[in-house]
């Protein structure tokens, strides 16, 4: 009976000391009193689909860089380059992990796809004849963006896509060129990897 009510004070004591941990000072919680996640910082802004930014120190944060060739169906291949990244395989849990998640890849501006390896063929249809913005993004895998100085981590890469003569459909003869400039940050703010902007032509 004693080593029961030993047992039951002793549980006691750790659930006071786990909520005293929770609920003590401003110290332990983010700015204006909001707690802090364990992964970075929730911000109340929110990218085009509605997911939350998700904001961590620039220092080892992670990097993408997107480099899109044309292939010989006609299409077109995209290849990513992460760093400090890791990509999380299929159905992994809804938590944000440090560095890990997946790619959001979206060409002018609609989501094609979510990717958990770098690489991937995008079909020609999704690229017709014109100049196109194809335009990768890291997520958690909770569905928040990685953001670094409110800005999300994410690298875009311009195709153009013309007709070779009349009839004879698309032709093959497009470029592509990583939007990174050499500070790491992609178009409209997103930050890139200052490598690819360097190896992409």
């Amino acid at each position: 009976m004693s080593w029961t009510r030993s047992l039951s004070t002793a549980l006691a004591v750790c659930v006071v000391l786990a909520g005293s941990v929770g609920c003590g000072s401003r110290d332990a919680q983010g700015r204006d009193g909001v707690s802090p996640s364990p992964v970075g910082e929730l911000l109340d802004e929110r990218d085009e689909e509605g997911r939350p930014y998700r904001e961590v120190d620039g220092e080892g944060a992670p990097e993408v860089g997107v480099e899109v060739t044309p292939d010989t169906d006609g299409g077109w291949g995209v290849r990513l380059t992460v760093r400090n990244f890791r990509f999380s395989p299929e159905g992994t849990g809804g938590r944000a992990v440090a560095g890990r998640g997946l790619a959001r890849l979206y060409v002018n501006g609609s989501l094609v796809t979510a990717l958990r390896t770098p690489e991937y063929h995008l079909s020609a249809h999704l690229v017709p004849r014109g100049t196109h913005q194809v335009t990768v993004r890291l997520c958690a895998d909770d569905g928040s963006v990685w953001t670094v100085d409110g800005e999300p981590v994410e690298s875009t890469a311009d195709i153009t896509v013309s007709e070779q003569d009349p009839g004879t459909g698309p032709a093959a003869t497009a470029s592509a060129s990583a939007s990174v400039p050499a500070d790491g940050r992609g178009r409209g703010g997103g930050r890139g990897s200052p490598e690819d902007a360097e190896g992409a032509s």
